[in-house]
């Protein structure tokens, strides 16, 4: 009998940028490519160290992020894809995604490479087809750049693109973000994402915040619903919050993220969910280079979670995806009562922001622009059951976990 092994993504962090983003929180470092070469040959040895733990795997999505990848030469990108694939079990129809930004994506022969080389999918960060608020946020292409991309990555045979569009830009209205998603959408991207800006610490976006014109959040609401419906017109299935693809074209790998499934990340700053541990490596490229080449790295976070302890988040994650919440499998997988959530649901879905499912609820497109409250609900009706049981339980009145 064959024997079945459990699907596995790999994430692969290039963490080398031509500029960073005035909204990036990534760990990303423009103007390091001296160190690129030692760094493809840290992410070899890092590979080849934890494939061994990996035998009863099969890896069926790598994607490379970052920073943008792209800024490496397609060999060395080819070269680590080679050395996932010589060490790991990989699936015949693997989906293998590299990202890229526009202005670093226009040569197709380049582009071809990687194709040859087991690239089959490129997420390119649009962004904005407006010049003036790429220009305002820091990114350093155009619109005419994106265009000469996407028609270098078709020539390249590239099949499967996805784009990352940002809505709630400084000095961003309806209008023009809906320019900007038609002028995306005439490029016939397979797979589109559209995210909310956000302003996070750190970042240089946060300090000047009070010197731009960010739309408030009745804006960006607008702007979201006004994607989805057209999105949703054009054919595209809104799988996940921010997400959104023709039929057959949904993102594999991310999928993982929000299924709870496992991953295994390489670079700095990478996380992992493998073996019931997860874990992330220390954001600093020196250290993970000398780390990986003597077997040393040093982690950030590592805590171990069993199945059964992971309920909150199964609720937060799969209440982000199209598919929603499973009463079966919340009750089985995790042994806790359904109904109190259940209700929670039921009082929202009056209020048009939820709806069942044939086994569960989902959140509507409305209910996903209220989801951060929505989930901090259910958790506390979550919480207050699981408390309620304990209690019970330690009474030694045993009816309340039946």
């Amino acid at each position: 009998m064959k024997k079945t092994r459990t699907p596995l993504g790999i994430y692969v962090h290039i963490p080398f940028c031509r500029s960073k983003c005035l909204y990036c929180d990534f760990y990303s470092l423009p103007q390091a490519e001296d160190q690129i070469k030692r760094y493809v040959k840290a992410l070899c040895a890092h590979i080849a160290q934890i494939a061994q733990y990996t035998g009863d795997y099969q890896v069926d999505t790598v994607y490379f992020g970052g920073g943008t990848p792209t800024l490496l030469p397609e060999r060395y990108l080819t070269d680590i894809l080679e050395r996932i694939a010589q060490r790991f079990r990989m699936a015949r129809d693997a989906e293998i995604t590299i990202e890229a930004n526009p202005e670093s994506a226009q040569n197709w022969r380049a582009l071809r490479r990687l194709r040859r080389g087991g690239f089959n999918r490129l997420s390119l960060g649009v962004q904005a087809a407006d010049d003036a608020l790429l220009k305002a946020v820091g990114r350093v292409h155009t619109f005419a750049d994106v265009e000469r991309a996407v028609e270098a990555i078709r020539r390249a045979g590239i099949k499967n693109l996805s784009a990352d569009l940002i809505y709630g830009l400084p000095g961003q209205d309806l209008s023009s973000f809906l320019t900007g998603l038609e002028r995306t959408m005439a490029l016939k991207p397979e797979h589109l994402s559209c995210y909310g800006l956000k302003v996070e610490e750190g970042t240089p976006l946060c300090r000047r915040r009070g010197e731009l014109d960010l739309p408030d959040d009745d804006a960006q609401a607008d702007m979201y619903l006004s994607a989805v419906e057209k999105l949703s017109a054009a054919g595209y299935d809104h799988y996940e919050i921010s997400n959104f693809a023709m039929p057959g074209f949904a993102s594999r790998h991310n999928l993982k993220y929000w299924t709870l499934q496992e991953y295994a990340g390489f670079g700095p700053g990478a996380h992992s969910d493998l073996g019931g541990l997860r874990y992330a490596y220390t954001r600093d490229l020196t250290g993970y280079i000398a780390g990986a080449l003597s077997g040393t790295l040093e982690m950030s976070e590592s805590e171990r979670l069993p199945v059964r302890e992971r309920d909150t988040e199964y609720i937060m994650l799969s209440l982000r995806t199209a598919a929603g919440i499973s009463k079966p499998v919340f009750e089985n997988r995790y042994r806790q009562r359904f109904a109190p959530l259940e209700a929670v649901l039921r009082r929202y879905g009056k209020l048009g922001c939820a709806q069942p499912t044939g086994e569960g609820w989902r959140l509507t497109a409305k209910g996903f622009l209220l989801s951060n409250t929505i989930i901090t609900d259910l958790w506390e009706a979550h919480g207050q059951e699981k408390l309620r049981r304990e209690a019970a339980a330690a009474s030694g009145d045993f009816r309340v976990l039946l």
